[in-house]
């Protein structure tokens, strides 16, 4: 029962946090495009890491948590 509730929550954030880049995209943040992010193409494959992507959204979510995290505690 706790499994699926998390499960279920997990989902629910991943659909948010997915909304939030596709309308980040749409509104022309480069989410994914920044000069950090590593994009390596040869002729049969791609790989693509976004790193300094990466890091911009764990500084995000790192202040975000903490505010949320110091409201709920007081």
């Amino acid at each position: 029962e706790n499994l699926g509730r998390l499960l279920m929550l997990g989902g629910i954030i991943l659909f948010i946090v997915g909304g939030l880049v596709w309308f980040g995209a749409r509104i022309g943040i480069p989410l994914g495009r920044l000069p950090g992010d590593i994009h390596l193409e040869g002729q049969n494959v791609s790989f693509h890491f976004p790193l300094a992507s990466s890091i911009i959204v764990s500084i995000i979510l790192t202040v975000l948590l903490n505010v949320v995290l110091r409201f709920l505690n007081k």
